[in-house]
């Protein structure tokens, strides 16, 4: 027997981490992708977004990991029914709940690294993500350069271009800056074959030096350009202004637990929330993967997802309440835990009491 229940859970766990892989890959994707196009318009450097991903890459599991879990159960076991394993097994003597026990003891593991994903690695990353942008924030148009590319700086209302980049970020070749006036009527044009960084070491102020260049002044549509040719030019670069940018994930679960603001409490009992998730599902998953196999291999899995997305999305309203204060925090979430594991013993037992009672009345009919 207990090979058999190997069986299983291995069925379940390569169906999960299929599922999850992907979902993971489409998530990432689509967050990274936000991520490059802040790095073409010069708001993060390059160097840092895989670092950034890194670091998001437990907030996307502890998420996704329940709903792989989820499907990965309608797959395994839909595609045992329809090929009649399930008939042989419960044939030899495995039972609904022997089935369902070994499957939420198999699902244990899952729900034990949601729970650390979610209260403490999570949290954890995000914080250095939070770190990440508000060193981002305040860096220098030097350390956001890339080759080959326009960028938009805000520190200057200031667009720069340069054709190479040196590794240490120190020296530039063929250099283009455009600086439009505050007023936003005139344009300063400038060019110039090499760059170099200076740094005053009693201020601290950096300055960039071009060389062998010229610049052009004036109003865009009139003639009256100011032209002036250059050894030597010397251009002041700003800082950003320092990075204060607070991300609500990045609060650690202590500060939550200790913190007397309704968000913070919120944000806990979603945290809590997520571990208990796994097995809920893995109830409502092991009643639904049941098919006809005149059915398809698929038709069980849209009612499945929309019990799923039904779940989470009363979390989400649940979690508002709390923070708005409309529901009292001792009930906070749980009540939709509840509701849905109501549902998912239905799905289990309810059947089978019916029937019990169905006969008993009979039975005393025909008395």
């Amino acid at each position: 027997m207990t090979i058999v229940f190997r069986y299983l859970i291995r069925q379940i766990m390569v169906s999960m981490l299929a599922v999850s892989g992907i979902l993971l890959l489409v998530f990432m994707s689509g967050r990274f992708i936000k991520y490059l196009a802040e790095a073409a318009e010069g708001e993060l450097a390059a160097g840092v977004l895989f670092s950034i991903m890194g670091y998001r890459f437990p907030g996307f599991l502890e998420l996704i990991l329940p709903l792989g879990l989820f499907i990965g159960i309608l797959l395994a076991y839909g595609r045992m029914y329809l090929e009649s394993e399930m008939t042989v097994l419960f044939a030899c003597g495995v039972s609904d709940r022997q089935l369902l026990g070994k499957t939420l003891i198999g699902a244990l593991p899952v729900m034990l690294v949601v729970a650390a994903m979610s209260l403490f690695v999570s949290p954890w990353g995000m914080k250095q993500v939070e770190r990440i942008f508000n060193e981002q924030a305040k860096a220098t148009e030097f350390e956001m350069l890339a080759p080959g590319r326009f960028q938009d700086f805000t520190s200057g209302n200031r667009v720069t271009y340069t054709e190479a980049l040196s590794d240490d970020k120190r020296q530039l070749q063929g250099v283009f800056i455009a600086e439009y006036d505050r007023n936003g009527q005139g344009v300063t044009l400038i060019t110039a074959d090499t760059g170099s960084q200076l740094i005053d070491e009693e201020t601290g102020s950096r300055f960039l030096i071009l060389e062998n260049g010229g610049r052009f002044q004036g109003t865009p549509g009139q003639l009256d350009y100011n032209a002036t040719r250059f050894e030597a030019y010397g251009l002041k670069v700003q800082s950003g202004e320092a990075g204060d940018k607070s991300l609500e994930e990045g609060v650690s679960t202590l500060e939550l637990w200790r913190s007397d603001d309704p968000e913070d409490r919120a944000l806990l009992h979603w945290r809590l929330s997520l571990p208990l998730i796994v097995p809920i599902v893995t109830l409502l998953a092991v009643r639904l993967s049941r098919v006809n196999p005149r059915q398809g291999r698929f038709f069980h899995l849209l009612p499945a997802m929309l019990v799923y997305i039904t779940y989470l999305g009363l979390l989400i309203v649940a979690r508002d309440a709390l923070a708005d204060e409309k529901v009292p925090e001792w009930i906070g979430m749980l009540w939709v835990h509840v509701l849905f594991l109501a549902f998912g013993l239905w799905l289990h037992f309810g059947p089978a009491w019916l029937n019990r009672r169905r006969l008993e009345k009979e039975g005393r009919a025909h008395a």
